[in-house]
């Protein structure tokens, strides 16, 4: 029986983001797992775990057959947007078990070149079988069904339009900081509000750009930290919860299940919201990040709105930075985003974002960080606490 052991994200990296039209999602898969591996400065022969979801009928077999991986630890976890905060937990519990010393998690997509050459529509179905067959006759959309929560969260709360634009303009700000986004030209709220029109209370720079792109993630066991060519950022904590598949059963629309993931996050992690010093949450729609920072506990059930419109998101100047490359709402949404969203929390951590660094009144990087994914329409989280030190 192999001690227990503590767990570190020691290599991290995207693919070529954006625009990619002369790739397919097996190559960035590989460019990303390529510079993963790079960036720790181990060899892939070290990698005894694999985690994929999102590509081919057997996902974790074909993608690490491409890789040329041999894994005796896989996970093909898929619950949207969350999949990588649930399988960054899943590899951690795995590694301190002593069921694997290395894992990497994988992902990339072609969403937006694959609409470009029209090989697939721009509208995504979820099918309609099971729960789904109540709804999808009703022409309920992915986008509608955020809408829908969005709206109850104004009746109840008195959240306005403009206060989730805040969300829209901070993140493009924070993308303006960034080479790599797609989106840098800095917008205002009346821009916002005056955009086309997607879904009410949504218009178009509400939501997510759609985009091509991958992102890898290694985790170790501590005893090879050492090995690498980078400092290691602990895996401290982490939560997962699912709360719905059908909205009837969702019991209330102004709570996300990262009330329940971050909670637990926080208590493993031994660390309280208020110590959080940068935050990665998902944002395929304005609405996503503001319910998000009430249910970790940022800021009251109800006052989303009154926190974001300070400029706290900001991070020049804002008291809890929030997607700072960006998000998906600037910088690139190829689906499934979680795991960017570990990526940049790590670089953050070990001071690696250059103009958009996030940095303590000393002029040190920041500690503590906070990656929280969302699936669905809300129906899982992923939550994941991160330190340095």
């Amino acid at each position: 029986m192999v001690a227990r052991r503590k767990v570190a994200v020691v290599g991290v990296a995207l693919s070529d983001c954006g625009r990619v039209d002369d790739a397919t999602p097996y190559a960035l898969h590989a460019q990303a797992a390529r510079r993963a591996l790079a960036d720790a400065g181990l060899d892939r022969s070290l990698v005894d775990g694999f985690a994929s979801a999102g590509l081919g009928t057997l996902a974790p077999v074909e993608v690490a057959e491409y890789l040329g991986l041999r894994p005796t630890w896989v996970d093909s976890t898929s619950v949207g947007g969350s999949t990588w905060e649930v399988m960054a937990a899943h590899a951690a519990d795995a590694i301190t078990a002593g069921h694997a010393r290395a894992v990497l998690l994988v992902y990339g997509s072609t969403a937006r070149a694959d609409v470009r050459a029209g090989r697939r529509t721009g509208t995504l179905s979820f099918g309609t079988r099971g729960p789904m067959q109540f709804e999808v006759p009703y022409g309920h959309t992915l986008i509608a069904k955020y809408a829908m929560a969005a709206r109850r969260h104004m009746i109840e709360y008195g959240t306005t339009i403009e206060q989730l634009a805040e969300v829209a303009v901070q993140a493009r700000a924070n993308a303006a900081l960034n080479p790599e986004a797609m989106f840098r030209t800095p917008i205002t709220v009346d821009e916002v509000l005056s955009g086309p029109m997607i879904a009410d209370p949504f218009t178009k720079l509400h939501c997510c750009v759609r985009s091509d792109g991958g992102a890898a993630v290694l985790l170790v066991a501590e005893e090879y930290v050492r090995d690498c060519r980078t400092s290691p950022v602990w895996v401290l904590g982490s939560g997962e919860s699912v709360s719905h598949a059908a909205m009837s059963e969702w019991p209330d629309f102004t709570v996300s299940p990262a009330a329940v993931s971050g909670r637990l996050a926080f208590e493993r992690a031994g660390v309280r919201p208020a110590e959080i010093e940068v935050a990665g949450i998902y944002d395929a729609f304005t609405y996503m990040t503001l319910v998000t920072l009430e249910d970790l506990g940022f800021c009251g059930k109800g006052e989303g709105g009154a926190f974001v419109e300070k400029g706290r998101l900001r991070v020049e100047g804002g008291e809890l930075p929030v997607n700072t490359d960006g998000g998906g709402l600037s910088a690139q949404h190829p689906g499934m985003r979680g795991l960017f969203l570990l990526v940049e929390a790590v670089r953050q951590l070990r001071g690696e974002c250059g103009e958009r660094q996030v940095r303590r009144r000393d002029g040190s990087p920041p500690r503590l960080a906070v990656a929280s994914g969302t699936g669905g329409w809300f129906c899982s989280s992923g939550t994941v606490v991160l330190g340095v030190g």
